[in-house]
């Protein structure tokens, strides 16, 4: 590994984070459901399930689940159920614009429920979508020399779990910092109804690809 390909990499994970994704999403609808405890759990997650994922890949298990179509296709039709469920849920808070107020934290209290809550929304969201693994697959080896070591695609793989935790905790601080604004019913429903939107739009780009 040489610190040029460990600097293009970072780069380039650098922008491939800050693309607007499923997890992003994800983020968002748990930071105005219930504040940014809620929100940083559910950042957490992605991170951990980038963690994994990125963990299979460098074991070579990742590629396993990519050869065998019944299962590569079950990964995937249950990631994208799971981000109609979610899109629905935030249309649904949408539609009823039923709010109750921000308390200075801009949420309810933090408790353990909320944080388990937020953590499984976002591990799920992630460990379901295959375009993660086959970004650790494709993607991840063209920075790396052939035969490279088992160590060196992990410290890789972290690298881009760690910029992505980090990114979608400035997130949460982010929206925490626009309590007032969020707090107003119009504003919170309108980004409910975009949040929704968004969750079923990479539901059905995730059907789509490979089909």
């Amino acid at each position: 590994m040489t610190w040029a390909a460990y600097g293009a990499f970072l780069a380039f994970a650098i922008v491939l984070v800050l693309v607007p994704g499923p997890d992003f999403a994800v983020v968002i609808k748990n930071t105005l459901a219930a504040g940014r405890w809620r929100g940083s759990w559910a950042a957490a997650g992605v991170a951990c399930s980038n963690a994994v994922q990125g963990t299979a890949a460098a074991a070579g298990l990742g590629a396993v689940i990519l050869r065998i179509q019944p299962l590569f296709e079950a990964v995937k039709w249950a990631g994208a159920s799971y981000l109609v469920y979610l899109g629905v849920q935030s249309l649904r808070s949408a539609a009823r614009a039923n709010y109750p107020p921000l308390d200075v934290d801009g949420g309810p209290p933090r408790t353990g429920g909320a944080a388990l809550a937020g953590w499984r929304q976002g591990f799920l969201s992630n460990i379901t979508n295959p375009k993660v693994l086959v970004f650790y697959l494709a993607v991840l080896p063209q920075f790396l020399p052939a035969r490279a070591a088992v160590a060196v695609l992990l410290v890789f793989a972290l690298s881009h779990a760690l910029l992505s935790l980090g990114y979608l905790l400035l997130l949460t601080l982010a929206l925490q910092r626009a309590r007032r604004l969020l707090g107003r019913r119009r504003v919170r429903r309108a980004l409910d109804a975009t949040t929704g939107a968004m969750l079923l739009g990479f539901s059905a780009r995730l059907v789509a690809e490979h089909a």
